[in-house]
């Protein structure tokens, strides 16, 4: 998920780097603790042992911290909060691990995999049904990554414009207003992106912001150039109509469909 930085000074790329590096600027715990006994001190200890003699990891290159969020496209009422740990394989491709907090404690809850615009017109039709559009995370502001100076990860959010992601959840863990389950049950679920503004529930955002120190309106002003090089997306107008409220187009966010149809 790192952006193409292609007129970044060292000094950006120095900042972007310590900070995603660094520690997370608020920490958010996880809902729930998972249904089993207390580690006993036997598991400890090797634990403690692997994590000295077992260094090769995948999990290690996996330092970019973004957070957002997703509403299941079955059922885009039902919405979360997800922490996202990510690896760039390379410039048009990203994996990321889930979890429902971003420290020790939390939950590992999902996955999702980020390619960019030219990945996602080689798939295939039938494939495409399961990548969300990223324009509208960008641009609201909901998309952030937490404990980059404003200019900096404006910026890195300028190389995810017009990306996609495909995410699967597999533990209902954190669902906004409503209790999560102890343990991963059930089949896993695709998860989308919000694309209007009244698509997420009252509160999820707020809950997010007050908790990190974060004003989204705030990072969507700073986003207001990057609508420039917006594209028509698909998958815009999927979940359209499918939510309780009221919602409202935000300029730049656009389905591939409908601007085709103009």
């Amino acid at each position: 998920m790192i952006p193409k930085l292609h007129s970044a000074s060292r000094m950006t790329l120095t900042l972007i780097t310590a900070s995603l590096l660094g520690a997370c600027s608020s920490s958010a715990n996880p809902p729930l603790a998972p249904l089993g006994e207390e580690k006993k001190t036997k598991t400890e200890v090797l634990e403690a042992g692997a994590a000295m003699l077992q260094t090769d990891s995948p999990l290690e290159p996996m330092n970019i911290y973004l957070d957002g969020f997703h509403a299941s496209k079955e059922d885009p009422v039902h919405q979360m909060e997800a922490h996202h740990f990510c690896r760039q394989v390379n410039q048009d491709f990203a994996q990321c691990v889930l979890f429902d907090g971003n420290t020790r404690q939390a939950n590992l809850i999902g996955i999702e995999y980020i390619i960019s615009e030219a990945l996602f017109e080689s798939l295939p039709e039938k494939e495409k049904k399961y990548w969300h559009p990223h324009n509208y995370e960008i641009l609201s502001g909901q998309l952030v990554a937490p404990g980059i100076p404003g200019a900096a990860e404006t910026e890195l959010m300028e190389g995810k414009m017009n990306s996609y992601g495909k995410t699967w959840h597999v533990w209902n863990s954190a669902p906004f207003g409503a209790t999560g389950d102890r343990m991963p049950l059930g089949e896993p679920t695709l998860e989308w992106s919000f694309n209007r503004d009244g698509e997420d529930m009252p509160g999820l955002v707020d809950q997010r912001d007050q908790r990190m120190g974060i004003s989204t309106s705030e990072k969507r002003r700073q986003r207001a150039e990057l609508k420039a090089l917006a594209k028509p997306q698909s998958g815009v107008d999927a979940l359209k109509g499918k939510f309780p409220r009221p919602t409202r187009d935000l300029p730049g966010v656009v389905d591939k469909k409908a601007a085709s149809l103009k």
